[in-house]
Protein backbone atom coordinates (compact mmCIF):
# COMPACT_ATOMS: atom_id res chain seq x y z
CA UNK A 1 0.00 0.00 0.00
CA UNK A 2 1.16 3.09 -1.10
CA UNK A 3 4.05 4.93 1.17
CA UNK A 4 2.46 3.25 4.25
CA UNK A 5 4.64 2.69 7.26
CA UNK A 6 4.95 -1.18 7.76
CA UNK A 7 2.95 -1.71 11.11
CA UNK A 8 0.07 0.40 9.32
CA UNK A 9 0.28 -1.65 6.03
CA UNK A 10 -0.10 -4.93 7.88
CA UNK A 11 -3.11 -3.60 9.50
CA UNK A 12 -4.72 -2.34 5.98
CA UNK A 13 -3.48 -5.85 4.54
CA UNK A 14 -6.04 -7.31 7.19
CA UNK A 15 -8.74 -5.13 6.55
CA UNK A 16 -8.22 -5.63 3.20
CA UNK A 17 -8.50 -9.11 3.44
CA UNK A 18 -12.23 -8.68 4.56
CA UNK A 19 -14.84 -9.61 2.46
CA UNK A 20 -16.46 -6.24 0.84
CA UNK A 21 -13.39 -4.15 1.38
CA UNK A 22 -11.31 -2.61 -1.32
CA UNK A 23 -7.63 -0.87 -1.08
CA UNK A 24 -8.96 2.24 -0.06
CA UNK A 25 -11.24 1.41 2.42
CA UNK A 26 -8.89 -1.23 3.83
CA UNK A 27 -6.13 1.92 4.45
CA UNK A 28 -9.19 4.31 5.89
CA UNK A 29 -9.91 1.43 8.55
CA UNK A 30 -6.39 1.31 9.22
CA UNK A 31 -5.74 4.91 9.46
CA UNK A 32 -9.44 4.91 11.94
CA UNK A 33 -8.05 2.27 13.98
CA UNK A 34 -4.21 3.57 14.75
CA UNK A 35 -6.19 7.09 15.81
CA UNK A 36 -8.41 5.40 18.37
CA UNK A 37 -7.61 6.47 21.99
CA UNK A 38 -5.53 3.50 23.27
CA UNK A 39 -8.57 2.28 25.15
CA UNK A 40 -10.99 1.99 22.70
CA UNK A 41 -8.56 0.43 20.35
CA UNK A 42 -7.90 -2.26 22.82
CA UNK A 43 -11.76 -2.70 23.60
CA UNK A 44 -11.94 -3.15 19.79
CA UNK A 45 -9.42 -5.59 19.59
CA UNK A 46 -10.68 -7.37 22.75
CA UNK A 47 -13.96 -7.74 20.89
CA UNK A 48 -12.67 -9.70 18.42
CA UNK A 49 -10.52 -12.14 20.11
CA UNK A 50 -13.71 -12.70 22.17
CA UNK A 51 -16.22 -13.12 19.37
CA UNK A 52 -13.66 -15.54 17.95
CA UNK A 53 -13.36 -17.60 21.11
CA UNK A 54 -16.80 -17.36 22.02
CA UNK A 55 -18.97 -18.02 19.34
CA UNK A 56 -19.17 -21.75 17.91
CA UNK A 57 -21.76 -24.04 15.57
CA UNK A 58 -24.71 -24.96 17.04
CA UNK A 59 -24.57 -28.69 17.70
CA UNK A 60 -27.73 -28.81 15.98
CA UNK A 61 -28.70 -26.67 13.17
CA UNK A 62 -25.11 -25.58 12.98
CA UNK A 63 -26.15 -21.64 13.16
CA UNK A 64 -23.68 -19.46 14.95
CA UNK A 65 -24.18 -19.29 19.05
CA UNK A 66 -22.32 -18.86 22.06
CA UNK A 67 -24.02 -21.35 23.71
CA UNK A 68 -24.54 -25.31 23.02
CA UNK A 69 -27.80 -24.55 21.55
CA UNK A 70 -28.69 -21.76 19.07
CA UNK A 71 -31.76 -19.85 20.38
CA UNK A 72 -33.86 -20.97 17.46
CA UNK A 73 -33.46 -24.66 18.40
CA UNK A 74 -33.54 -23.75 21.83
CA UNK A 75 -37.05 -22.40 21.60
CA UNK A 76 -40.07 -24.55 22.00
CA UNK A 77 -42.10 -22.79 20.31
CA UNK A 78 -40.75 -23.42 16.53
CA UNK A 79 -42.60 -25.85 14.09
CA UNK A 80 -40.72 -29.06 13.99
CA UNK A 81 -42.13 -30.55 11.01
CA UNK A 82 -40.19 -27.86 8.49
CA UNK A 83 -36.77 -27.24 8.44
CA UNK A 84 -35.12 -24.50 6.29
CA UNK A 85 -31.75 -25.23 4.86
CA UNK A 86 -29.61 -21.88 4.07
CA UNK A 87 -26.39 -21.41 2.96
CA UNK A 88 -24.94 -19.08 5.78
CA UNK A 89 -25.81 -17.76 9.22
CA UNK A 90 -26.93 -14.31 7.79
CA UNK A 91 -29.78 -16.13 6.11
CA UNK A 92 -30.70 -17.46 9.31
CA UNK A 93 -31.02 -13.76 10.38
CA UNK A 94 -32.61 -12.10 7.00
CA UNK A 95 -35.60 -15.08 7.02
CA UNK A 96 -36.31 -14.19 10.65
CA UNK A 97 -36.70 -10.04 10.20
CA UNK A 98 -39.28 -11.50 8.12
CA UNK A 99 -41.55 -12.89 11.42
CA UNK A 100 -43.14 -15.37 8.67
CA UNK A 101 -41.72 -18.22 8.93
CA UNK A 102 -41.67 -20.02 12.66
CA UNK A 103 -39.45 -23.58 11.63
CA UNK A 104 -35.93 -24.87 12.25
CA UNK A 105 -33.21 -23.93 10.48
CA UNK A 106 -30.37 -26.01 9.06
CA UNK A 107 -27.21 -23.90 8.09
CA UNK A 108 -24.85 -25.33 4.90
CA UNK A 109 -22.18 -22.60 5.82
CA UNK A 110 -21.28 -22.06 1.99
CA UNK A 111 -22.53 -24.21 -1.42
CA UNK A 112 -20.68 -26.87 -3.21
CA UNK A 113 -19.00 -25.42 -5.89
CA UNK A 114 -16.53 -27.53 -8.15
CA UNK A 115 -14.79 -24.74 -9.45
CA UNK A 116 -13.70 -23.35 -6.20
CA UNK A 117 -12.67 -26.81 -5.05
CA UNK A 118 -15.69 -26.82 -2.37
CA UNK A 119 -17.60 -30.39 -2.63
CA UNK A 120 -20.56 -31.76 -0.11
CA UNK A 121 -17.85 -33.22 2.18
CA UNK A 122 -16.77 -29.32 2.59
CA UNK A 123 -20.73 -28.60 4.47
CA UNK A 124 -22.58 -29.43 6.87
CA UNK A 125 -24.43 -32.13 5.06
CA UNK A 126 -23.64 -35.02 7.04
CA UNK A 127 -25.12 -33.43 9.84
CA UNK A 128 -27.90 -32.49 8.03
CA UNK A 129 -28.59 -36.08 6.79
CA UNK A 130 -27.96 -37.41 10.85
CA UNK A 131 -30.21 -35.28 11.52
CA UNK A 132 -33.48 -35.51 9.57
CA UNK A 133 -32.55 -39.56 10.05
CA UNK A 134 -32.75 -39.01 13.72
CA UNK A 135 -35.88 -37.24 13.45
CA UNK A 136 -39.81 -38.35 12.68
CA UNK A 137 -40.66 -34.75 13.15
CA UNK A 138 -39.68 -33.24 10.17
CA UNK A 139 -42.16 -33.88 6.74
CA UNK A 140 -40.78 -30.52 4.77
CA UNK A 141 -37.22 -29.20 4.00
CA UNK A 142 -37.49 -26.05 2.60
CA UNK A 143 -34.01 -25.58 0.26
CA UNK A 144 -33.17 -21.72 0.78
CA UNK A 145 -30.16 -21.32 -1.04
CA UNK A 146 -29.68 -18.40 -3.03
CA UNK A 147 -30.59 -18.55 -7.05
CA UNK A 148 -26.71 -18.46 -7.93
CA UNK A 149 -25.23 -21.81 -9.98
CA UNK A 150 -23.88 -22.96 -6.92
CA UNK A 151 -27.24 -22.12 -4.87
CA UNK A 152 -29.07 -24.27 -7.33
CA UNK A 153 -26.51 -27.01 -7.99
CA UNK A 154 -26.32 -27.26 -4.18
CA UNK A 155 -30.23 -27.69 -3.82
CA UNK A 156 -30.87 -29.88 -6.93
CA UNK A 157 -27.99 -32.29 -4.84
CA UNK A 158 -29.37 -32.19 -1.80
CA UNK A 159 -33.38 -32.71 -3.17
CA UNK A 160 -31.72 -36.12 -4.34
CA UNK A 161 -30.08 -36.90 -1.19
CA UNK A 162 -33.77 -35.58 1.04
CA UNK A 163 -35.99 -37.42 -1.50
CA UNK A 164 -35.79 -41.26 -0.87
CA UNK A 165 -36.13 -40.30 3.17
CA UNK A 166 -39.80 -39.55 2.07
CA UNK A 167 -39.92 -36.04 2.80
CA UNK A 168 -41.27 -33.13 0.96
CA UNK A 169 -38.44 -31.17 -0.24
CA UNK A 170 -39.37 -27.43 -1.38
CA UNK A 171 -37.48 -24.13 -2.84
CA UNK A 172 -38.13 -20.70 -2.33
CA UNK A 173 -40.30 -19.18 -5.04
CA UNK A 174 -38.17 -16.04 -6.83
CA UNK A 175 -39.85 -13.67 -9.06
CA UNK A 176 -40.11 -9.91 -9.31
CA UNK A 177 -38.92 -7.24 -5.87
CA UNK A 178 -41.96 -5.69 -4.47
CA UNK A 179 -42.23 -2.19 -5.92
CA UNK A 180 -39.99 -3.43 -8.59
CA UNK A 181 -41.11 -2.07 -12.67
CA UNK A 182 -41.20 -5.10 -14.72
CA UNK A 183 -39.23 -3.09 -17.56
CA UNK A 184 -35.79 -3.02 -15.29
CA UNK A 185 -36.09 -7.38 -14.37
CA UNK A 186 -34.10 -9.01 -16.30
CA UNK A 187 -34.87 -12.70 -18.15
CA UNK A 188 -34.00 -15.01 -15.50
CA UNK A 189 -35.56 -12.99 -12.80
CA UNK A 190 -38.73 -13.08 -15.21
CA UNK A 191 -38.89 -16.29 -16.00
CA UNK A 192 -38.99 -17.43 -12.63
CA UNK A 193 -41.88 -15.40 -11.45
CA UNK A 194 -44.01 -16.19 -14.33
CA UNK A 195 -42.92 -20.55 -12.71
CA UNK A 196 -43.95 -19.85 -9.61
CA UNK A 197 -46.97 -17.56 -10.00
CA UNK A 198 -50.21 -18.51 -7.95
CA UNK A 199 -53.63 -18.38 -8.23
CA UNK A 200 -55.53 -15.12 -6.90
Amino acid sequence: MDRMIPPLETLAEQFGRLPGIGRKTAQRLAYHVVSLPAGEAKTFAQAIVSAQEAVRRCAVCCDLTDQELCAVCRSTGRDGATLCVVEDPRDVAAIERTHEYRGLYHVLHGVISPLNGVGPEALTVKELLARLRDSAAVREVIMATNPTVEGEATAMYLSRLLKPLGLTVSRLAYGVPVGADLEYADEVTLARALEGRRAL
